[in-house]
């Protein structure tokens, strides 16, 4: 697997002009809640082309197997700290989040359990974004094109509300050419790219 670099990231295409995004109230730090190195790849990309630096929150006590779970959090780590930023690890609960999950077991993908997932790592975001500093979250979950948006931002504004002070980054992290940039840096640094959301009840589906 290869290192990484800001300079190399923007080196390994060209052709390729990160887009312009400006953070509300031109803000220029902020938490990044992350389910994976792929999906964070070109947002962290973006996000430094843009003056912008991200703390990097893992938590997704929705993957199983353990082993996959440990999987992506190295390779999401190794990203981080290759680049010189910070990762935060929550704690794997998995067990709190098939209590939370518990009855719709059987929703299809963007149904109900997707919500409620997202609802849980979201709250848990805006917990330690409130109470280390942050003024601004956002998720590389916005990236994937099999999730909703309109779940995820219902998710974050919701996680929000109980702190006046934080802020609900709600951006489409898929526009741009950040989607196809995604899959340059996939192949460029050999991620390891998982091939289902992460829950055992998407693998069913």
């Amino acid at each position: 697997m290869r290192n990484f670099s800001f300079r190399n990231m923007k080196q390994c295409g060209c052709d390729y002009r990160s887009p312009a995004v400006v953070a509300p109230e031109g803000i220029d730090r902020v938490l990044l809640h992350t389910c994976c190195a792929p999906c964070s790849s070109a947002i962290v990309e973006c996000l430094l082309h843009n003056g912008i630096t991200p703390t990097l929150y893992y938590c997704n006590p929705n993957i199983y197997p353990l082993e996959e779970y440990l999987k992506r959090k190295e390779e999401c780590t190794r990203f981080a700290l290759s680049l010189g930023l910070e990762v935060i690890d929550e704690d794997y609960d998995h067990e709190c989040w098939r209590a939370a999950v518990h009855g719709l077991e059987n929703e299809p993908e963007r149904g109900g359990r997707c919500l409620r997932c997202f609802s849980l790592r979201l709250k848990r975001t805006a917990e330690y974004a409130s109470s280390h500093g942050f003024r601004l979250m956002t998720t590389t979950l916005a990236s994937s094109r099999w999730k909703s948006l309109d779940q995820i931002n219902q998710a974050g504004r919701q996680a929000v509300q109980p702190y006046p002070e934080l802020i609900w980054w709600e951006q489409n992290w898929r526009k741009g050419g950040l989607q196809e940039r995604r899959n340059a840096l996939i192949r460029q640094y050999d991620f390891y790219n998982q091939q289902y959301c992460g829950c055992e009840f998407s693998i069913r589906h």
